[in-house]
């Protein structure tokens, strides 16, 4: 007999204040209880000292977080110099300590080194995996791997002020860029080391900031809950952005309810274009379909599609 699946099938994706000193699976595990949801994903991890924006996808929505991994992000971060940590941030074990004597000019000038696009060596405590677990299970233990540099983006860095040896920063950049590493590197240029103290995470892609929700509130929207097969979850549901919203800044076709079906059991669509670019979001009479993309005959095929009941 089948084992029946707990939750329900609820498709969206609400953007979560993230508090520190949290996991991030942590609140994805929170918020899934609270919705009741029968599935639940994270769209990339923050670091628990670190605090803002976590988009979490329920239900359908799961299937287009991979594009919320690959957007580009913003965030506050507070930088300590002359203080190096082990983990390039505040919750490491301090290595280095040294006197800080830049200028307001030789930080704008080790800033330029690090805006557009370049090459960043990751962290030794970062989630990345090496032969199936990740960095931070060496780094504990002791052990360095060898990492290569990834190139990664940053489109801007701009200093809000300037309180030595406090530096507050707000930094645009692509996906894959560590804010400790870029804080720990420009302490190097600036021959002082430093460490981020505080990070909060302004932007995922164009979701918008005032659409975030703290644990705490949504917490309250269920408490008193005891039953949570009958709880009323409209507030709660009222919450969530739309399911294709991951992919929003994609083209987007409509197509008719039969090329719809067709695409939902993997067919393409019957047109041959290529001036929509390689990915396109697909709706039909019954709503979003899923993301299609181009091959080489033309046509775009299903790349990631719902489940329609």
């Amino acid at each position: 007999m089948a084992r029946k699946t707990r939750g329900r099938p609820i498709d969206g994706v609400i953007l979560v204040d993230k508090p520190t000193g949290a996991s991030s699976n942590r609140i994805l595990q929170q918020v899934k209880r609270i919705f009741y949801a029968q599935k639940a994903g994270h769209t990339g991890a923050l670091d628990p000292l670190a605090t803002g924006m976590l988009p979490i996808c329920l239900g359908e929505a799961t299937k287009f977080a991979q594009f919320l991994l690959d957007a580009d992000k913003a965030y506050r971060v507070v930088a300590e110099f002359g203080v190096r940590t082990n983990t390039s941030d505040a919750d490491g074990t301090i290595v280095a300590q040294l006197p800080v004597t830049f200028t307001s000019e030789q930080l704008n000038q080790a800033l330029a080194q690090f805006k557009g696009p370049i090459h960043q060596i990751p962290s030794m405590f970062s989630a990345l995996k090496y032969q199936g677990k990740p960095l931070y299970e060496y780094a504990r233990k002791g052990i360095e791997i060898e990492r290569p540099a990834r190139a990664i983006t940053i489109y801007s860095i701009e200093v809000e002020s300037v309180d030595l040896p406090y530096v507050t920063m707000h930094v645009r950049c692509s996906k894959g860029t560590y804010i400790r590493s870029l804080v720990d590197d420009l302490g190097q240029a600036l021959g002082c080391g430093a460490h981020v103290k505080t990070l909060h995470r302004t932007e995922v892609g164009q979701y918008p900031t005032n659409q975030m929700h703290t644990l705490e509130a949504l917490e309250a929207m269920v408490q008193g809950r005891e039953t949570p097969e009958t709880w009323d979850y409209s507030g709660l549901d009222a919450l969530l952005l739309p399911t294709d919203s991951p992919v929003a800044e994609l083209p987007e076709v409509f197509v008719d309810r039969e090329q719809g079906q067709g695409l939902l059991h993997g067919q393409p669509l019957a047109e041959e274009t290529d001036n929509l670019g390689g990915l396109i979001r697909v709706k039909s009479p019954e709503g979003f379909l899923g993301v299609a993309y181009l091959r080489a005959d033309g046509r775009y095929w299903p790349k990631r599609v719902l489940t329609l009941s």
